[in-house]
């Protein structure tokens, strides 16, 4: 019998030369099932299940029926249905089974048209009060025209419950001559362009074997619509950046493994969310774009980012700004779970404090991350602290380095005690800048105890009541798609002691 680890590597090998014991079932369904499959959202009684039909002279309209099935042969069904794939969602289908078994692996597929979808695997989260562990990875940016998805073939081989993407699913640039990859098309603004820039990123072998390995939880961050934009404020400050957003998060729903009642009304949808993994943990989903405040101090006649004097920029410490918005500042405040051992956050970027030059009372900062926020950062980690949670891990993404950090007080400098822990991992493949400016701004941040800018990969994560195991996988060639992989660093937290072990 195939085995799932075979499956999935015949999967990923599949434009790599080697062999593809999916060929069959790729050929079949290469017309109406191009983009692959995907699930997400796992609850102890079912999943949300994802594909998009595609290909020329599709109706108005189609049936589309999905299967659940204990086994990858699919002899013995759980659950099976149909739903209907509509041309105004760009024919995507969001099916929702219910009534599975807890804490168990099924595969899934589904049929339109005449032809039946490549097969993917998924599971259900364990019962609430059931004993469990919980295997993991982080990623994010996983920019085209920069590089292969070398690190997505690794994910899909590693036997993960979960992956946890958190932000730059897609970049909405426009196509650069000499890059790894050519893309088609300028920058994204219409809901055409958008969907044209999600169908070319899911086209990718490697990453639909990821997403065809195990369920997905996200969140975004600027990218899926565009750089460095805060809530209804674009970079460039155009006037009709609402319809613009509203465009990018329709895209954004039509092509991931989200509920339908994420459904996006105009410019706003909710990804906002908890997800409770038996009694072991609970994750929750933070989204620091479409509430934030505008950045503070940008450049004249411009949003977005700036880097900054703390001296220059008195703004930057404005208590009422926030990253997050009142209300989600308040829902995770309500949220902290005191019960399990542990409480994952998954957001989207840096949120140790980090100078780039100088120290003491006037660093100099990235307006755009967490401290150009110092205020809400302050009430986020004051909240753990307050509430003396023992087992708090933040996960970001965006700025294509790996750090490691202990999460302090601002207010207590670097005598201040450590509250949490933070893993911010590497892009999938969007270049960074230069390492040399990282490793020189190091001895300014000694509350972080890893930075490397040089690195593509993801962080893969083992987790039990005891301690939190990580490993920054990274890939030596980020041209190449069948690079390489390898663990550059491993740390632990234990339960009960936040803070970096290596």
């Amino acid at each position: 019998m195939t085995t799932r680890r075979q499956l999935l590597h015949s999967f990923a090998a599949a434009t790599l030369g080697g062999p593809a014991i999916l060929r069959h079932a790729r050929a079949q369904s290469v017309q109406s099932f191009s983009l692959g499959v995907a699930s997400g959202h796992p609850r102890p009684d079912g999943m949300v299940l994802w594909t998009r039909l595609t290909g020329a002279h599709l109706p108005g309209a189609a049936d589309v029926a999905w299967e659940v099935a204990h086994d990858e042969t699919f002899t013995r069904i759980a659950a099976r249905g149909v739903e209907r794939a509509e041309a105004e969602w760009a024919h995507s289908v969001h099916a929702e089974p219910s009534g599975l078994e807890p804490g168990r692996w099924y595969w899934y597929r589904f049929s339109a048209l005449g032809e039946r979808s490549p097969p993917g695997r998924t599971r259900t989260a364990p019962a609430p009060d059931a004993a469990a562990r919980l295997e993991f990875a982080i990623a994010s940016c996983q920019r085209w025209d920069h590089g292969h998805y070398a690190a997505w073939r690794d994910v899909a081989a590693q036997n993960l419950d979960l992956v946890l993407f958190l932000g730059d699913y897609i970049y909405e640039y426009p196509y650069v001559p000499g890059r790894v990859r050519a893309h088609r098309g300028g920058v994204a603004v219409t809901l055409a362009d958008y969907r044209d820039r999600h169908a070319l990123y899911k086209s990718d072998p490697l990453l639909q074997a990821a997403h065809a390995a195990a369920p997905w939880l996200m969140v975004w961050d600027d990218h899926e619509v565009a750089n460095d934009y805060a809530g209804l404020t674009g970079e460039r400050l155009q006037p009709n950046f609402g319809e613009q957003r509203s465009a990018a998060y329709r895209a954004y729903w039509e092509h991931l493994p989200f509920p339908k009642s994420a459904r996006p009304r105009g410019p706003d949808m909710r990804i906002v969310g908890r997800t409770d993994w038996g009694a072991l943990v609970r994750v929750h989903l933070l989204d620091g774009r479409q509430h934030r405040d505008p950045q503070a101090c940008p450049r004249f006649g411009r949003g977005g980012s700036n880097t900054v004097s703390a001296t220059d920029c008195p703004s930057l410490a404005n208590p009422r700004r926030s990253m997050l918005g009142a209300e989600q500042e308040r829902w995770l405040e309500d949220g902290w779970d005191t019960t399990r051992p542990w409480n994952l956050v998954a957001q989207q970027t840096l949120l140790a404090r980090f100078a780039w030059t100088g120290d003491g009372a006037a660093p100099t900062v990235w307006t755009d991350g967490w401290s150009g926020y110092p205020a809400a950062r302050e009430r986020l980690l004051a909240g753990v602290a307050q509430r003396k949670l023992p087992g708090v891990v933040v996960l970001g993404g965006d700025v294509h380095a790996n750090y490691v950090a202990d999460l302090q007080l601002d207010a207590g400098g670097s005598r201040a005690p450590v509250v949490a822990t933070e893993f911010c991992g590497t892009s999938i493949s969007s270049r960074s800048g230069r390492h040399a400016r990282i490793a020189a701004a190091l001895p300014f941040n000694p509350h972080v105890h890893y930075g490397r800018g040089d690195q593509r990969g993801y962080v893969r994560f083992s987790l039990d009541g005891n301690a939190l195991q990580a490993q920054l996988r990274v890939v030596d060639d980020v041209e190449n798609p069948a690079s390489p992989v390898r663990t550059a660093a491993g740390f632990t937290v234990e339960h009960g002691r936040p803070g970096i072990m290596r």
